[in-house]
C-alpha cells in the first residue's frame, strides 16, 4: 500500500479576515510551490494561526480566497463572484489539506491505531482493513510502532503529537499545515516532534509551518515568512530573512527571540 503524497501548490489571494473591528489578516497574498517548506513566524496575535485556518477554510475570509492546485477552497466562481460551497464539499476539499494542531486533538476513546485509521474510513477513501494497514505503516514512520494499541492518555505529549502527524498523513493530503506543533510540549519532548517534521520536509511534502522555533525554521525552511499585524512584512530564503532581514520590524522581532 502506497503512503506517497503528491505535493500541492497553495495560493493565498489577497485574504482579509476580521473579528468585529479587529483586522486579523490584512490583504495577505502568498504562494507556496509544490514540495516547498514555508515557515511562518511572527509575534503572538500577528495572524499566523488564523492564516492556517483560512487556508483549509476552518475560518472563512471576509475577502479574498485560497486555492489548492488552482482550485478555490471553500468557494466556487459564479461569474465575477465567489460563492460558498456546501459543507459536504468543503469537507471533501479539506481532506486534501492535513492539519496538525497545537494540542493534538486526538480522540481519547480510540487507540493510536484507530485514531490514525479513522479519517480514511469516515471519508470513504479506504475500507477499515486497508485503513488499519495504512495506519500501522504511518505509526511506524513516526517511530511509534510499539504504541499502536495504546490510548492517548498513556502517551507523552511528544508521542501524542507524532500520532497527530501520522493521522494527518493518513488522508495523503497535498499539503500539511502545522500550527505551532511544539508549543504545548515540555522542552525535552520538542526534539522528537521536530525530527518527524524534518523527515517530512526532506521527503518533498508541501508544508506550511507556524512556529516559534527559529533554529528549526533556519534548518528546514525553503522560505520564511514574517507576519506582523496581519500583514506579510518580509519573506524570502531563511538566510536572508533570519540573518539579513531587510525590514526594521523583522530585525526588532528577531532581536527578542534569538
Amino acid at each position: 500500500m502506497t503512503t506517497d503524497i503528491q505535493p500541492a501548490a497553495v495560493e493565498v489571494h489577497d485574504v482579509h479576515k476580521w473579528y468585529g473591528a479587529h483586522r486579523v489578516l490584512d490583504g495577505v497574498s502568498l504562494t507556496v510551490r509544490p514540495g516547498e517548506v514555508t515557515v511562518v513566524i511572527g509575534p503572538s496575535g500577528s495572524g499566523k494561526s488564523t492564516l492556517l485556518r483560512v487556508i483549509n477554510h476552518l475560518e472563512k475570509p471576509e475577502a479574498g480566497h485560497v486555492s489548492l492546485n488552482g482550485e478555490p477552497i471553500g468557494v466556487r466562481r459564479h461569474g465575477e463572484r465567489l460563492k460558498e460551497l456546501s459543507e459536504r464539499v468543503i469537507l471533501t476539499q479539506r481532506g486534501r489539506i492535513g492539519f496538525v494542531f497545537q494540542n493534538f486533538n486526538l480522540f481519547p476513546h480510540l487507540t493510536v491505531l484507530d485514531n490514525v485509521a479513522a479519517a480514511p474510513v469516515a471519508t470513504g477513501r479506504l475500507r477499515k482493513a486497508e485503513a488499519r494497514e495504512l495506519a500501522r505503516i504511518l505509526i511506524g514512520r513516526v517511530g511509534l510502532a510499539d504504541k499502536a494499541g495504546a490510548y492517548p492518555r498513556q502517551l507523552s505529549g511528544g508521542q501524542q503529537q507524532r500520532v497527530a502527524i501520522a493521522r494527518a498523513l493518513a488522508l495523503r493530503p497535498g499539503v500539511i499545515l502545522f500550527d505551532e506543533p511544539t508549543s504545548a510540549l515540555d522542552p525535552e519532548l520538542v526534539g522528537e516532534v521536530l525530527s518527524v517534521i524534518k523527515d517530512l520536509a526532506t521527503s518533498g511534502t508541501t508544508l506550511v509551518i507556524v512556529t516559534h522555533e527559529i533554529g528549526f525554521a533556519r534548518e528546514v525552511a525553503d522560505r520564511v515568512v514574517f507576519l506582523d499585524e496581519g500583514r506579510i512584512v518580509e519573506q524570502g530564503p531563511p538566510d536572508q530573512v533570519l540573518n539579513h532581514p531587510a525590514h526594521e520590524r523583522t530585525r526588532e522581532f528577531l532581536s527578542k527571540v534569538l
